[in-house]
């Protein structure tokens, strides 16, 4: 039976890099949603001509819309084993839909690791993010400043910071999340796969508790 590991936490939290760490160790592809969007916008599928027509209005794009997208990904050569999933399910109807389609595919999702990181510390994290003009390089003011304040180290283009990145949009972003993922939390700890994770360790700490939490199965494949 393939495993799948669902990834959640806050924007913030460590979600993607953990995912690519884990998706290293493990060889199973990690799934972000956003990269399928991208990928089916790009090739105007027409998946992608559908969620334009909402994305264009401003409007969310459907679950049912959403979850074929996924359907489509997940049913391909490399999901075999099963993926890390990250992004995706952000609400319970959508873990219902995928527990569906898992089912089908003679797959389950093994263990939702949670990544928990208090909001303020998720503020500062996200606040102090600064990024290069020319090619997208990443700083932090507090944890990666650049050697010369406002300049990129690597090619001297302008730092940036990004609208959404702004302390009070921080905090909505933040808020939206939880109005919407935390059932999420709760719909997983009751099917008994939630691990909580302590987020606020370093990167390697973070990964050998979610390491120590996988099947095993998934560990030795």
């Amino acid at each position: 039976m393939s495993v799948f590991i669902v990834l959640l936490g806050a924007p913030g939290a460590g979600k993607g890099t953990q995912a690519k760490i884990l998706s290293q160790k493990t060889g199973l592809p990690q799934i972000s949603t956003g990269d399928i969007f991208r990928e089916h916008l790009k090739n105007q599928t027409e998946l992608g001509k559908l969620a334009q027509q909402y994305m264009s209005k401003g409007e969310l794009v459907p679950d049912d819309v959403t979850v074929a997208m996924v359907r489509e990904r997940l049913s391909r050569p490399d999901c075999k084993r099963g993926a890390i999933l990250d992004g995706f399910p952000r609400t319970p109807a959508q873990a219902e839909a995928l527990d569906v389609m898992l089912a089908e595919m003679g797959g389950k999702v093994g263990v939702v690791p949670f990544i928990k990181v208090p909001e303020d510390e998720l503020v500062e994290r996200l606040s102090g993010r600064l990024i290069c003009r020319a090619q997208g390089h990443i700083f932090h003011k507090k944890f990666n400043p650049p050697k010369v304040p406002g300049i990129c180290d690597y090619d001297g283009s302008e730092l940036y910071q990004r609208e959404d990145d702004r302390p009070e949009v921080v905090r909505n972003r933040i808020r939206v999340y939880l109005e919407q993922t935390m059932p999420l939390v709760s719909y997983y700890r009751e099917k008994g796969v939630l691990v909580e994770i302590d987020g606020t360790q370093p990167i390697e700490k973070v990964t050998e508790a979610i390491w120590a939490a996988l099947p095993e199965e998934v560990k030795h494949a």
